[in-house]
């Protein structure tokens, strides 16, 4: 006789190795969770990644433009120096001895005679027709000096034009104007500084060498005295 199951459909053991179709459908759902779960992985690998680029290069470029401006900063530092050296080395191949030729003057002048006013420069004046004058035929610019004064005879005025072509690093001495000025009917003959009254006056240019000579003694001597500013 053949035996029967007495027991409900849903409540009997499946064979081994049957599944039901809810499985395979339970199986596909948890498939797709762990690929959705694993591309997000990735992507928010690549993301951090990125990022963490992003930052590095930031980083760089922040060292590099502080880099550059310390370079910058260099760059003007060095050429400021420059600048200043320059202007450091014209000024010292300008430089020009007044006070020596002022002591040099005072001991020169004939007596009764003194300078009313005096105007010196370096640069001298490249547009002078002086006679013996470097800068008229070279265009160098040369150190000059100009007097004004007054003396008691014309006599006076050529020792002085004299005297001064002797004097250190002078090359021309070019007078300018030696005249006695005129009198009014009530005017004074006393000489003053504000006028010469019955003397001469002098108008005199000194033009100097535009390099120091190799020797610093006078013409005649071989020490430069000590009220000129030398040692002996």
């Amino acid at each position: 006789m053949k035996p029967v199951n007495l027991l409900p459909q849903e409540a009997r053991r499946r064979p081994a190795g049957e599944k039901s179709g809810s499985s395979y459908v339970v199986l596909g759902v948890l498939g797709a969770l762990l690929v959705m779960v694993l591309g997000y992985v990735v992507v928010s690998n690549q993301a951090t990644s990125r990022t963490n680029d992003a930052n590095q290069a930031e980083a760089e470029a922040t060292r590099l433009e502080q880099e550059a401006q310390a370079k910058a900063a260099f760059s003007s530092f060095a050429q400021i120096k420059q600048q200043r050296l320059q202007s450091v080395s014209s000024v010292a191949e300008t430089r020009f001895d007044w006070e020596r030729f002022m002591r040099e003057l005072a001991r020169i002048m004939p007596e009764r005679s003194w300078v009313t006013t005096a105007n010196a420069s370096v640069a001298g004046d490249p547009s002078a027709t002086g006679p013996t004058s470097t800068a008229a035929t070279t265009g160098t610019a040369q150190p000059t000096a100009n007097l004004v004064g007054c003396t008691p005879k014309q006599e006076d005025t050529a020792a002085l034009m004299v005297r001064l072509g002797k004097l250190f690093r002078v090359e021309d001495v070019r007078l300018n104007e030696s005249t006695q000025e005129s009198l009014g009917a009530d005017a004074s003959d006393q000489a003053s500084f504000d006028g010469c009254g019955s003397y001469y006056k002098f108008d005199l240019t000194a033009t100097f060498s535009a390099t120091p000579p190799a020797a610093e003694a006078p013409r005649g001597a071989t020490r430069v005295p000590a009220s000129l500013g030398g040692g002996s």
